[in-house]
């Protein structure tokens, strides 16, 4: 299935808008990996924990959201857009969050 950022599909016709899907994951972040992430911003360096765990939610919230587009029949997503938030609970830790969400289409072949 193609998902796109973009609002059309280069060399195909969209035949049909099929409408709006959605994907959400919401991952916790340990207490530990928070607090070594904290220590390698101050350092200036990279928190690899976090970086897979955003790379995770956003697999998890993708592939949601391609499934209910393939409910719909679709075979593309078109107009994606990705976002990212932080919740913080309590003092020891806080939540990840993605949220996906695009436009499913069905498309052809451009005659020629």
């Amino acid at each position: 299935m193609l998902v796109l950022t973009t609002p059309n599909i280069e060399g195909k016709k969209i035949v049909r808008y099929l409408g709006l899907v959605t994907g959400e994951a919401i991952l916790g972040a340990n207490i530990f990996k928070d607090f070594f992430a904290g220590i390698r911003d101050v350092v200036g360096g990279r928190s690899a924990a976090y970086e897979k765990e955003l790379r995770k939610a956003k697999e998890i919230a993708v592939n949601e959201m391609k499934e209910q587009a393939r409910a719909l029949n679709a075979n593309a997503v078109i107009g994606v857009d990705l976002d990212y938030e932080t919740i913080q609970i309590g003092q020891g830790g806080g939540m990840l969050m993605v949220s996906a969400s695009g436009t499913a289409v069905a498309y052809e072949e451009l005659e020629e």
